[in-house]
């Protein structure tokens, strides 16, 4: 057992004390106005990026922020294999700086005052995938070449809707060959992604990503015709996310069920005695969990705090 899987798996473990839990969820939650939330997290794990006087966004965007830094740490302390598990849950990080490149790319000569619209970049530092280069684009069409050219490959289009969605194919089919331990996640995440943007906003894939999507999901379920089609011949591995969601419309009801399923089977992995990947994935998920709830938690305080339908449902995933 090499010296790095050892401090890789340390690491990884030490890490899960960075999540606040269903208590500190709850705490953001209640505060009656957004400034109280922050003043809670300031004295937590996600400090170093929370500020004063931010809006629901820039509080929501400083959480993601504290999660990414928590993964380039992770990441450091890893043998390569491990950094490049790492960096394929990590993706999302990449795709959400690409789309902000392909908006500041189309929008016109920036206003005073609307700074705010374009945030800076999430800082990737070994988690990049192609960034260096996408961030140097000076079109969408640039931009489509450089992801082509890239492991993410060519997204088939270079429309917003288009390179959004052949990033997410694109991730969700290189975390299941690169993590096997998430492949259950990718494969289901898979599912939503296309049941949506086929049978909710009625958009069609285009060819290349429709393809790359298959290995997962398979051709019958890529070339169904109907939501019901779709999920009856969805593999195993993604079709357990739609278990009840009858109707396209509904498909928003699997999200805090993917969440939930992912938790679960973070906590399984980094409770894993050996020294392999199997903890650093599972604490990836589950500072990936952590962050999202308090994502949600900062919207309900913004409206004034509470309880509210959104958070019951997700307090109810294990503790």
């Amino acid at each position: 057992m090499g010296v790095g899987r050892v401090a890789g798996v340390t690491r990884a473990r030490a890490l899960r004390t960075r999540c606040l839990g269903v208590e500190g969820t709850r705490q953001v939650a209640a505060s009656r106005e957004l400034d109280d939330a922050l003043r809670y997290l300031a004295a937590t794990p996600y400090r170093h990026h929370v500020t004063p006087g931010a809006t629901p966004a820039e509080a929501q965007r400083a959480v993601s922020a504290t999660l990414l830094w928590h993964l380039r740490v992770l990441a450091g302390w890893q043998p390569a294999s491990g950094t490049d598990a790492v960096r394929a849950l990590a993706a999302g990080f990449e795709i959400t700086n690409t789309e902000h490149q392909l908006s500041a790319l189309a929008a016109d000569p920036p206003q005073p005052g609307t700074e705010r619209l374009h945030p800076p970049p999430y800082r990737l530092g070994a988690l990049a995938i192609a960034w260096t280069r996408v961030a140097r684009t000076r079109s969408p069409s640039e931009l489509r070449t450089a992801l082509a050219a890239s492991a993410w490959g060519d997204p088939g289009g270079d429309s917003s809707a288009a390179i959004a969605t052949g990033m997410r194919v694109s991730a969700a089919v290189r975390l299941a060959a690169a993590v096997p331990d998430a492949a259950r996640w990718a494969a289901a995440r898979l599912a939503l992604l296309f049941g949506r943007e086929v049978f909710v906003v009625g958009r069609r894939m285009p060819d290349v990503s429709a393809h790359r999507a298959a290995r997962l999901l398979g051709p019958r379920a890529v070339g169904a015709r109907s939501y019901a089609e779709f999920r009856q011949v969805l593999p195993t591995n993604a079709g357990w996310l739609l278990t009840d969601v009858d109707e396209a419309a509904d498909l928003w009801r699997a999200e805090a069920r993917w969440w939930d399923a992912v938790e679960r089977d973070g906590r399984e992995l980094l409770r894993r005695a050996r020294f392999g990947p199997q903890p650093v994935v599972g604490a990836v998920a589950l500072l990936s969990v952590d962050a999202w709830r308090i994502r949600g938690a900062l919207e309900l305080a913004a409206r004034g705090g509470g309880p509210g339908d959104w958070l019951g449902e997700v307090l109810d995933a294990p503790g």
